[in-house]
């Protein structure tokens, strides 16, 4: 009875009962705790094309987005030879193949130089050439942004300044006041008040040509028109420019103070090209949409009707304007502006994922482990190493701790960003930040893929040096162990220039405790 209703209702309707469904169908199952993230039948492009707005480009390095495609997600370059590899999928409709990246980088370093469109379009991305605000981009390092999607170990994008990727010649993207929608998955603490972190519609020649020549998802903390609320990073609509969070620029949402530092935030952008445009953002782990702005184009000239070129640009603005930073797991472009019930069906889709779950292994110095470092020292024995405004410190963590720091407090074992032996410790909290000295202190920084870095955040494990625990050498400067020093961390030598490399309580200090994670 209900399929013979659906049958006599007209197609936009009948798209967005089914949107609606499958929506709802996605909630109930992860209500009862159906396993969504390894079996997903109806992903975000199916989503959409079912409500009758069908994507027209579908970038990802973690995972398909429809649930029949099984081609490749992205393409590294090493630098050792030079070649090349595409990385693919582990089943149809399924997660990135990431130990494929691994194999073909081992030994050596690589970057990401193209990024697949899923889409029939073939709107693939490729590193950005020169702009108008902009010297020639490069390559993302490919191992740079490690996550945990549907259970698996894979990579997301991390844009440093710099860096971009761009297609000038698409085939079905929105041109000339045509609607489209588009999100992408991002996150909340790799940002910046720079421009700009864009994910969309921009102009052909990499150049602004004016008002309303663009049409993309901005996220960062610029706030272009005065005021915006909070701290940010809020997502914004770049339509050349600026950075417009209404009709007039400015927020009229005292609400929309940002999605602050949250690791993994969906971002959505939506464009009838003549006289409407919305704002969507909401946590991609958990929850709904919530919509900051829905209205009226700029009413500065040249925004309605709108003026988009239909080129597709990832990680800068329009004119290649390149200081910004951010991260990409996952985006989309369609034809027309979806309807609600499927943005909403697409959010529960992208929370079911599990964006930074749980690896399902601690305690252990496994890659991919979770744990937490405990000191070993008489004073100390219940304080760990933990990140607290971007420096590594040791403070004291219970059951009672907050989850913020008790998330501060958990390390994701990497394998050993300059030699894969050793030993890399991604931040819980902060998805492609890794634990690194400079100036012999320790803190938390995002991965720049420099030599330097790659060096800096690597340590060696080696039995305690007190005989309990494990202890970890600097890679390049193996004589010098993590050490804790007056409530901070360094790296340390056993007697030295430095107050930190005094002799007193050293082997102590250098030798910690690996023990399951504080986060959940």
């Amino acid at each position: 009875m209900f399929l013979r209703f659906l049958r006599t209702r007209p197609r936009r309707l009948r798209n967005a009962t089914l949107a609606a469904l499958s929506a709802l169908v996605t909630v109930l199952a992860l209500a009862v705790g159906v396993p969504q993230a390894s079996a997903a039948t109806s992903l975000p492009c199916d989503i959409y094309a079912t409500a009758g707005t069908p994507c027209v480009a579908a970038h990802s390095l973690v995972r398909a987005l429809y649930s029949s495609y099984n081609g490749s997600l992205y393409q590294v370059q090493r630098a050792s030879d030079s070649a090349t590899a595409n990385i693919g999928l582990l089943t149809a409709g399924g997660y990135a193949n990431a130990a494929a990246q691994d194999s073909f980088c081992s030994g050596t370093t690589c970057v990401i130089t193209k990024i697949y469109d899923q889409s029939a379009r073939h709107n693939d991305l490729t590193i950005e050439g020169a702009g108008g605000a902009g010297a020639a981009d490069v390559g993302s390092p490919a191992d740079a942004l490690p996550v945990t999607a549907g259970g698996h170990q894979v990579y997301g994008l991390e844009i440093s300044a710099g860096m971009g990727y761009r297609d000038n010649s698409t085939s079905g993207v929105a041109t000339n006041g045509a609607a489209e929608g588009m999100y992408m998955v991002t996150s909340g603490t790799h940002v910046n008040g720079s421009c700009c972190f864009d994910y969309g519609n921009a102009e052909t020649n990499n150049k602004d040509t004016g008002n309303g020549h663009m049409d993309a998802i901005n996220f960062g903390t610029e706030c272009w028109f005065s005021p915006c609320y909070g701290g940010g990073p809020w997502v914004q609509a770049d339509l050349e420019n600026g950075l417009f969070q209404s009709d007039s620029g400015y927020s009229k949402n005292t609400a929309n103070t940002g999605t602050g530092a949250i690791p993994f935030v969906t971002a959505l952008l939506k464009n009838n090209g003549q006289d409407h445009f919305a704002l969507k953002s909401g946590n991609a782990q958990s929850g709904s949409l919530t919509a900051s702005y829905s209205g009226g184009e700029p009413t500065t000239s040249g925004y309605s009707p709108m003026h988009q070129e239909g080129a597709i640009v990832l990680g800068t603005g329009g004119d290649n304007s390149n200081g910004s930073i951010g991260s990409f797991f996952e985006g989309v472009m369609t034809a027309g502006i979806p309807t609600d019930a499927a943005d909403n069906s697409v959010q529960a889709n992208i929370v079911s994922v599990g964006y930074g779950g749980s690896t399902g292994t601690t305690g252990t110095l496994a890659a991919g482990s979770e744990i937490s470092l405990r000191a070993t020292t008489s004073c100390c024995t219940g304080d760990y190493i933990r990140h607290q405004n971007n420096a590594a410190v040791v403070s004291a963590i219970t059951s009672s701790s907050s989850t913020v720091d008790k998330g501060d407090a958990t390390w994701i074992v990497r394998r050993g960003l300059a030699d894969s032996s050793c030993y890399s410790f991604e931040s819980r909290n902060y998805p492609g930040d890794f634990l690194r000295h400079y100036n012999y202190q320790l803190y938390r920084q995002p991965m720049v893929g420099t030599t330097q870095f790659r060096q800096d955040a690597t340590f060696c494990a080696s039995t305690g040096k007190s005989g309990t625990g494990t202890s970890f050498a600097s890679y390049n400067y193996p004589t010098k162990f993590i050490r804790h020093y007056n409530l901070n961390v360094y790296i340390a030598s056993n007697g030295g220039s430095n107050t930190w490399d005094s002799a007193t309580s050293w082997t102590d200090d250098v030798s910690w405790v690996v023990t399951a994670p504080w986060a959940p």
